[in-house]
């Protein structure tokens, strides 16, 4: 644990992770998704120090990360480039850092598919910002942090997990337009839980796969452009238009096109549900997006199916869906509050029965995006 400096009071931020309703792989594409800030959270406590350089630990590494800043870091390919990455784009955006102690706290767990890198990345930007005396913007800071991420640590994602840290409501849920970021906040009717099945398989999104379906994804643009003209993102293009132009790609490109096209109505239906309170209509739509994301964009794996498989089955569920960049990590049930407690038994016992590991399982609710804490002093 680094020791305080003997001048600077400590100030604490956090950000919190974050479930997806619905609408994965659909923000780098330019589309709607539909998140929400959960009540667990990274914390940053920060005390300036006279140099200008930063340095950090972790209450979950040994490891202590220093450099200076307005030099570009060595990057390590752990937890460290996720610090290091949001102070050399902040410096490059033409802010002047003061430098800085970091404490690194989290309940977000670690690559589970709640967005534990978002956090990490706004906490440690509001935290650096704020003892530098910066204001700024908070969808310019989701979109630097976004920036650290893909340009720093190398994963190429879209801006959703960002901008749910930052712009966060407790209990809402967030409309998001991944290309205006133009936001509409629903409510969370009172009567549902939002249970979110661990799978204990850990994701690593740096690692290829999530990469790949981007690249996928660019690919199909540039070939659907050539016979439409005004298609910049898969955004752009009606189902109707790509089963007409289905010739002029792979059938695997055919199949990521036809997840993020038909992944972005069901976002747009799903938001019309939720604002008129209509959870009975959302959970069609969320098994749905499961089934694409598993067939279709193939980002899913045999614990998630088996995670999703157990709660559709349960009365009381009215959707159930993986959540996140796939590949691992966990999804997220919409349960009546009347069944929540035999859902977290059911899912358990037959989880472990079929798999023979014990999935963690959280009971979440929306909560407030990044904030500045009570001094933790």
């Amino acid at each position: 644990m680094l020791s305080p400096p003997e001048t600077s009071p400590f100030r604490a931020f956090s950000a919190p992770g974050r479930i997806n309703l619905i609408g994965d792989h659909t923000d780098y594409n330019g589309g709607f998704a539909l998140p929400a800030a959960i009540d667990m959270a990274t914390s940053v406590t920060i005390a300036a120090r006279a140099d200008r350089r930063i340095s950090a630990s972790a209450e979950k590494f040994s490891e202590v990360v220093e450099f200076p800043i307005g030099v570009e870091p060595l990057r390590r390919g752990d937890w460290g480039d996720y610090v290091a990455g949001v102070a050399w784009i902040l410096q490059g955006a033409g802010l002047v850092l003061q430098g800085g102690h970091l404490r690194i706290e989290s309940d977000v767990p670690l690559g589970a598919g709640l967005s534990s890198s978002a956090a990490l990345e706004v906490a440690v930007a509001l935290a650096l910002l704020g003892i530098s005396g910066i204001e700024m913007d908070r969808r310019k800071l989701a979109s630097l942090c976004q920036r650290a991420e893909n340009d720093f640590v190398g994963v190429r994602c879209g801006i959703m997990d960002q901008l749910t840290a930052c712009m966060g409501r407790q209990d809402h849920a967030l409309l998001l337009d991944c290309r205006s970021l133009e936001i509409k906040y629903l409510p969370i009717p009172a009567q549902v839980r939002l249970a979110v099945c661990n799978s204990m398989v850990k994701h690593n999104l740096a690692s290829g796969g999530y990469n790949q379906r981007r690249a996928e994804c660019d690919e199909a643009v540039a070939a659907l452009s050539r016979f439409l003209p005004n298609v910049t993102q898969l955004r752009d293009v009606s189902m109707e238009e790509l089963e007409r132009n289905s010739s002029s790609l792979s059938a695997t490109a055919f199949r990521r096109c036809r997840h993020v096209v038909g992944e972005n109505q069901r976002t747009l239906a799903a938001a019309e549900a939720l604002g008129r309170n209509d959870v009975a209509g959302l959970g069609p739509l969320m098994n749905e997006s499961h089934r694409s994301l598993r067939d279709d964009y193939e980002v899913s794996c045999a614990e998630l199916d088996i995670l999703v498989e157990l709660a559709q089955s349960h009365a009381g569920v009215y959707g159930s869906r993986m959540t996140g960049g796939g590949f691992g990590g966990c999804t997220i049930s919409v349960v009546d509050e009347s069944a929540i407690e035999s859902f977290q038994q059911a899912v358990r016992e037959g989880y472990a029965r079929r798999t023979g590991v014990m999935c963690e399982i959280y009971i979440c609710q929306a909560a407030a995006g990044a904030r500045e804490e009570v001094s933790a002093q």
